[in-house]
């Protein structure tokens, strides 16, 4: 069946819809009127062929407790095959409600309170924020920009950190948000045999996977024979398909005791059987979608480009981070040379935006915005406009 929600400029409502990124500005400490491009999800429809599915499941009527949909694991399989060179087994996979949720059970499973995890900040929040919660010990290795103007693993630190602080276990971005890193072959497996040394778990967090708009995405337990025995890898639907509200991601676990590890804390938080309809929605996507997700990263693509012109033509003392991968863009403010605080108050309440401040992804992140390229160009023109104006 043919496409047909490829028009990306199409402008969609979505106040009053209850979503995070429209309707939760006040009750965040943004004014009313901000134009949000923060929260990782897009301002797109997904596919007509996901709608299709949803609408003739929908018409079933009959939502009860369901396990797994006829064709959901080889739709999976398929995806990671033909996209990512990855061949899974059913045996690996676990579905769960989302990829933060499977990082705490992950941390909960491999762990004791008051272990060390190693993550690489500014990185995504969560990631922080899961570590702590659970009572564990966060490390960092902090990322670095180069001269390239792009974003850099300090390989000794690493190593350095995890003997010092006895890290069981490292939570791996990839590909890397917020910095827009698609990590290298060589670059993965030298933090992989890092970790084999010294007998570290890695959490690889893979769900920007599909957005390599430089280089080629790898999984990193697919790198190496011996790092599946140590490797959790955390895909999801729900940033290729923008699905983020039905609440699904497949995690692959290739290493039996630790897969087993895995369940049982998933048992211990109470959660069975998942959203019907995310599972619709994924089989769908994966098994139809492909023409839809060809084109969004054309269209993507396209506003990163723009991004990049635009900042420099036009913002001066603004640089945008070279960029990578996933559909979040990393600006630099710094050398305009103004506190963190008062570049969050041009954004949000002279420019009216509701842009990600960089402090909030940690180490390093002090004097970047995080923007969300994932919308029509109208929209991200007129943000780009509004920073103007407010510099």
């Amino acid at each position: 069946m043919a496409e047909r929600n490829l028009d990306f400029d199409r402008e969609i409502e979505r106040r009053g819809t209850g979503c995070i990124k429209y309707d939760c500005a006040v009750e965040r400490g943004r004014p009313e009127d901000v134009l949000p491009l923060w929260v990782a999800d897009m301002d797109f429809e997904t596919s007509s062929c996901v709608l299709d599915a949803l609408r003739e499941r929908l018409d079933h009527g009959i939502f009860g407790y369901t396990e797994e949909i006829p064709g959901y694991f080889e739709s999976v399989r398929d995806w990671m095959q033909r996209h990512h060179d990855f061949a899974v087994e059913k045996s690996w996979l676990v579905k769960t409600p989302g990829v933060v949720f499977a990082l705490a059970m992950a941390i909960q499973a491999y762990t004791e309170p008051g272990d060390a995890v190693l993550i690489q900040q500014p990185v995504y929040y969560p990631f922080e924020g899961v570590i702590r919660d659970n009572g564990r010990k966060m490390v960092t290795n902090t990322l670095y920009l180069g001269e390239d103007n792009r974003y850099h693993i300090d390989f000794e630190d690493f190593e350095r950190k995890l003997t010092e602080h006895r890290v069981k276990l490292f939570l791996l971005c990839s590909p890397h948000n917020p910095v827009g890193r698609v990590w290298s072959k060589e670059e993965l497996i030298r933090l992989g045999d890092i970790c084999l040394r010294h007998q570290v778990i890695v959490v690889s967090d893979e769900i920007h996977g599909d957005f390599a708009f430089q280089g080629k995405h790898h999984v990193f337990a697919n790198l190496k024979k011996e790092y599946a025995d140590f490797s959790v890898i955390c895909t999801s639907p729900s940033k290729t398909f923008n699905l983020a509200g039905l609440s699904l991601s497949n995690i692959f676990i290739p290493n039996e005791a630790l897969r087993k590890r895995f369940r049982k804390c998933i048992d211990a938080a109470g959660v069975s059987e998942l959203n019907i309809m995310g599972q619709v929605a994924c089989e769908a996507a994966y098994r139809q979608g492909e023409e839809w997700y060809e084109a969004m990263m054309r269209y993507v693509g396209e506003n990163i480009a723009f991004i990049g012109a635009y900042v420099e033509e036009n913002l001066p003392g603004v640089r945008m981070v070279a960029h990578e991968g996933t559909y979040l863009v990393w600006l630099d403010f710094r050398r305009l040379g103004i506190s963190e605080a008062a570049l969050e108050h041009k954004i949000v309440h002279e420019a009216k935006l509701w842009l990600d401040g960089g402090g909030m992804f940690g180490a390093g992140g002090a004097g970047f915005q995080r923007i969300n390229a994932a919308c029509p160009r109208k929209l991200l023109q007129e943000a780009l406009e509004r920073i103007r104006a407010a510099l």
